[in-house]
């Protein structure tokens, strides 16, 4: 795989993680963990929330 087409995920900033207001992190749906996009990124996964914007499990 082609490393120029790799982009830091924007939406965690290449850190894989994401964190709510309250500080509760948790995996990147963007970018499943891994800290970038390429094509070969899978379409992100829309998931269940509460009232509050909290993810359901």
């Amino acid at each position: 795989m082609d490393d120029l087409r790799q982009q830091p995920c924007t939406a965690c900033h290449g850190t894989g993680m994401l964190a709510d207001d309250e500080g509760w992190q948790y995996k990147c749906s963007v970018c499943r963990g891994a800290g970038y996009i390429n094509e070969e990124t899978p379409a992100a996964k829309v998931m269940e929330v509460d009232e509050n914007n909290r993810l359901l499990d």
